[in-house]
């Protein structure tokens, strides 16, 4: 049931509804640094610039995840947000502005804000609790990133 209920994001690009998901989520395609495989990675949309046209994701399981990895080793190929798609550039948040994405994050999602810290909990192995701190330490165990189209 759980598969499910996390699998639906992708589910609805596939059948070319994500714009039902507004700009929560996005869809990153990306090819597989060994297998040269296109691969897709529905991730949540945590932060935006929308002057930059940047929309900002979590590495929700650190750097080790498959994705982030794959577009270090090679670009991005698209990224769909509702009916958008572009082909992205990204930029790793430093520190400071990824402090101040997770804050935002958490400041405009309060009624969650249990559930949020106890997920990133949960992935970071520590009791994040959401102060400067912490958020601090862990925007170094989980990367964001910040995609923008290309030419942009």
């Amino acid at each position: 049931m759980v598969r499910r209920i996390l699998r639906s994001p992708a589910l609805l690009y596939d059948w070319h509804a994500g714009w039902l998901l507004g700009r929560r989520f996005l869809r990153l395609t990306h090819v597989g640094r060994r297998s040269g495989r296109r691969y897709r990675t529905v991730l949540e949309v945590i932060g935006s610039d929308r002057a930059a046209g940047e929309l900002v994701v979590i590495a929700g399981v650190g750097p080790a995840a498959d994705w982030y990895r794959n577009i270090q080793a090679q670009p991005a190929v698209e990224v769909a947000i509702g009916r958008q798609r572009f082909r992205p550039v990204h930029r790793i948040l430093g520190e400071p502005e990824a402090v101040a994405v997770l804050a935002d994050y958490e400041r405009r999602n309060r009624w969650v804000t249990p559930v949020v810290r106890r997920v990133l909990s949960w992935l970071v192995g520590w009791a994040y609790d959401g102060t400067d701190a912490a958020r601090r330490r862990l925007v170094h165990e989980l990367p964001m990133v910040a995609f923008r189209p290309e030419g942009r």
